[in-house]
């Protein structure tokens, strides 16, 4: 059975575990039809994603204003073939979007499912499985709902918490199955599904165990960070965004510091927030103590985990709503044998067990932080105890292959994820 797979954009650099349960799906021997909303235009380009058999066909064209209109006339053709087949199902749907509350981004999602509907009977294919529950979820349902094409989809953060609460319901109720990553997601979306609830999956994210994995000389064995010895290298990983923390991080350093602590940071990642943090760092007086090193691929950042000594995830939850779930960056540190410092937030605590795969601090507390990281600069034991510790967890419970085992029969036979 071909499955068609959308997501929001294809290849982006920060979400690898997009392209590894894609290319874990098609290891498992699933037919993938891959489908983004649009390009992402991004300079650096994970390798891995070469390694993908299907080509990505762009639901807004891959560039150029030739390309976007052939595009359009496409979608525009596309949309009268489906009113000419069923004019009342086409006219019924049009009638639900004019009832809801966001027109204009209902519109919008209504008219790119037209051209992805188009796509999906051109290739024949006979379910469709949107990767996040927000925008491509939209799309994704309404090809169901025109066609009667069988969808899915799959529920993170952002897109689960951000996205109103009657339309996640409505997807839920209309959807074969839903994958989630995190038991604290699957019980947040399972209050708004209700009576569907049976339809939740949970599906966390898998890491490649056997690509982030401790070098022989690893599990900490920097010495202590005092005065006089070599700084205690900390890491964090992620894109530079509120959510994830990174003015707290920076004062915690100030703090340890303070204390008498030698440590240095290397942050990894793009984002919005990347020349507020480097004011923040001169005005911390951190200058030459923290680097950020911008987006870096997947085979860098694996090199990165293995020249640290502790892992940082200082994730906090935003008025909105809007946090992490299980950050991938966090799991591929902690395959890697590198003890972990963490928040309590989202499903971080399903993989940090406090006290034995890592540390965990209240979230938005730059002191908790600081005592985390100068109880670590000085214990070089308790450093390689976490470590082991962080790889054994993962390799247990987060291993990739183990991870995508458990959802590819889900794929081949979508029918199996209904409730009885």
């Amino acid at each position: 059975m071909i499955v068609g797979y959308l997501t929001k954009r294809f290849p982006r650099l920060s979400e690898t575990f997009i392209l590894d349960e894609i290319l874990g799906l098609e290891a498992c021997g699933v037919p993938l039809r891959l489908y983004a909303i649009a390009h992402p235009r991004e300079a650096v380009v994970q390798p891995d994603s070469g390694r993908v058999k299907s080509a990505v066909a762009y639901l807004h064209g891959s560039g150029g204003w030739r390309n976007a209109w052939r595009t359009w006339v496409a979608t525009a053709r596309a949309h009268q073939g489906l009113l000419a087949r069923d004019p009342h199902r086409y006219r019924a749907v049009f009638g639900y979007i004019l009832r809801r509350r966001r027109h204009v981004t209902s519109l919008r999602h209504f008219w790119e499912a037209g051209y992805l509907a188009y796509m999906l009977e051109q290739e024949g294919a006979r379910h469709i499985h949107a990767a996040f529950a927000h925008g491509p979820a939209a799309v994704a349902h309404f090809v169901h709902l025109l066609t009667g094409l069988s969808f899915s989809f799959a529920a993170h953060a952002k897109d689960l918490y951000l996205s109103p609460p009657d339309l996640l319901e409505r997807k839920v109720a209309d959807a074969e199955f839903v994958l989630v990553c995190t038991a604290a997601a699957a019980h947040d979306l399972g209050r708004i599904a209700g009576a569907h609830a049976g339809k939740i999956r949970l599906a966390p994210h898998g890491v490649d165990t056997t690509r982030f994995r401790p070098s022989a000389g690893g599990w900490g064995t920097a010495g202590p960070a005092s005065a006089g010895s070599e700084p205690l290298r900390l890491l964090a990983v992620g894109r530079l965004v509120e959510k994830k923390g990174y003015p707290d991080l920076l004062e915690a350093l100030v703090l340890a510091r303070a204390a008498g602590h030698a440590m240095d940071l290397t942050v990894i990642g793009a984002g919005p927030l990347l020349r507020v943090l480097k004011v923040r760092a001169e005005e911390l007086g951190l200058a030459g103590r923290v680097r950020f090193l911008g987006a870096r691929t997947h085979q860098e950042v694996a090199a990165a985990y293995l020249e640290a000594d502790v892992f940082v995830q200082a994730s906090v939850v935003l008025p909105n709503g809007d946090r992490d779930g299980i950050p991938n960056s966090l799991l591929e540190a902690m395959a890697s044998g590198l003890p972990v410092v963490a928040t309590n937030v989202g499903g971080i605590p399903e993989v940090v067990v406090d006290g034995e795969s890592g540390l965990l601090a209240m979230p938005g507390k730059p002191e908790a932080l600081a005592r985390l990281l100068i109880c670590l600069a000085a214990d070089r034991v308790t450093r390689q105890r976490l470590g082991r510790g962080a790889r054994a967890r993962v390799v247990e419970h987060f291993d990739r292959v183990t991870m995508i085992r458990a959802i590819a029969p889900l794929f081949g036979q979508p029918s199996l994820a209904k409730v009885s």
